[in-house]
């Protein structure tokens, strides 16, 4: 990659927004955009709504739901098969790690409690989650008595959890990675254990191994609760915190701004200028909700509030399209 840019635009909100959080979740199912959890108020849940904003009229909802409704919590994670939202763990108003899978159906609006107590993973809370076309996956994560590497797949067909081997101790149990599928692995990249980590791991499914990546090229310092997306064979990192505050999760440490890819095939990583067009910058942030869509036909990365280094949470919405063909599907 020669030049690699990419363009930001702040999407303008309509209507009665979830407003200002961080600790929360999104995924995008067409062109609508579902948000669960979060807090403003450091360690307290802000609501159980499942909020709904559409990304051609810029107009935020509130989903009428009916079924197994989850209750408030922070440090969740969400993510979509086809018509379907699957929404695990995190951590409630008393502090207690969580660990319920429940589903969402963008058409009839009903949640659907699918485990919990002893099936499926463990309890755990600001773990990682990402799908294929019939897998949810599960990583990492604060658990109730340390951080954890443990990978999990919730089978959408047969509805019935996997557990994978485990990453093994060059894999440090962590919070806040970033969890991509692409190529048919799965890549966890850098997190929180202990310190902020910049290592890289990747497990195959089709021989159940996991390996240890070394990379090249414009590397990004060690971060944790980033967002990320796989764009084509691109793992895509934006922001995150690059140095814990002192008063843990009640304050806000250094969190970065910049914009970063990973080839998965070459390995090396690249970083990425803002190109024409780009009218706004969401800045450094963490502890956002993020998610990958269709905006114009184009892929790319919907950043929505987090928190800011002067520990403000934020409420405003951005989309970061590449503007390298090199990196589309």
């Amino acid at each position: 990659m020669a030049s690699a840019k990419g363009t930001w635009i702040k999407l303008d909100q309509k209507g009665s927004g979830p407003g200002a959080r961080s600790s929360h979740a999104i995924t995008i199912v067409g062109q609508k955009v579902y948000a669960f959890g979060g807090e403003f108020t450091p360690r307290v849940p802000v609501d159980n709504n499942l909020h709904v904003f559409d990304l051609e009229t810029l107009t935020w909802s509130v989903a009428d739901v009916t079924g197994d409704v989850p209750p408030p919590r922070v440090g969740v994670t969400m993510a979509a098969v086809g018509h379907t939202i699957y929404m695990f763990g995190g951590r409630d108003g008393t502090h207690k790690e969580l660990n319920e899978l429940y589903s969402f159906d963008t058409r009839t609006n009903q949640w659907t409690l699918l485990s919990n107590g002893d099936a499926g993973p463990p309890h755990r809370s600001y773990h990682s989650t990402a799908a294929d076309d019939r897998h949810v996956y599960i990583f990492g994560g604060c658990g109730v008595s340390g951080r954890l590497n443990d990978l999990w797949g919730f089978d959408v067909v047969d509805r019935k959890w996997i557990q994978y081997p485990s990453a093994g101790e060059n894999c440090k149990g962590r919070g806040g990675p970033g969890l991509i599928v692409t190529q048919g692995k799965i890549w966890v990249v850098y997190g929180f254990a202990g310190v902020e980590v910049d290592d890289v791991h990747c497990f195959d499914p089709a021989h159940a191994q996991w390996a240890q990546v070394e990379t090249s090229g414009e590397k990004p310092t060690a971060r944790s609760v980033f967002s990320t997306v796989g764009i084509g064979k691109h793992i895509v990192v934006y922001g995150g915190e690059v140095d814990p505050s002192d008063l843990g999760h009640l304050g806000a440490g250094k969190f970065a701004g910049e914009l970063y890819s990973l080839d998965t095939e070459t390995l090396v990583w690249t970083r990425w200028d803002d190109g024409p067009g780009s009218d706004h910058h969401p800045g450094p942030r963490g502890w956002c909700a993020f998610a990958g869509g269709l905006r114009g036909g184009k892929h790319g990365l919907l950043v929505y509030g987090g928190n800011s280094p002067s520990n403000d949470r934020l409420d405003d919405i951005y989309f970061f399209t590449p503007c390298l063909d090199g990196i589309e599907d």
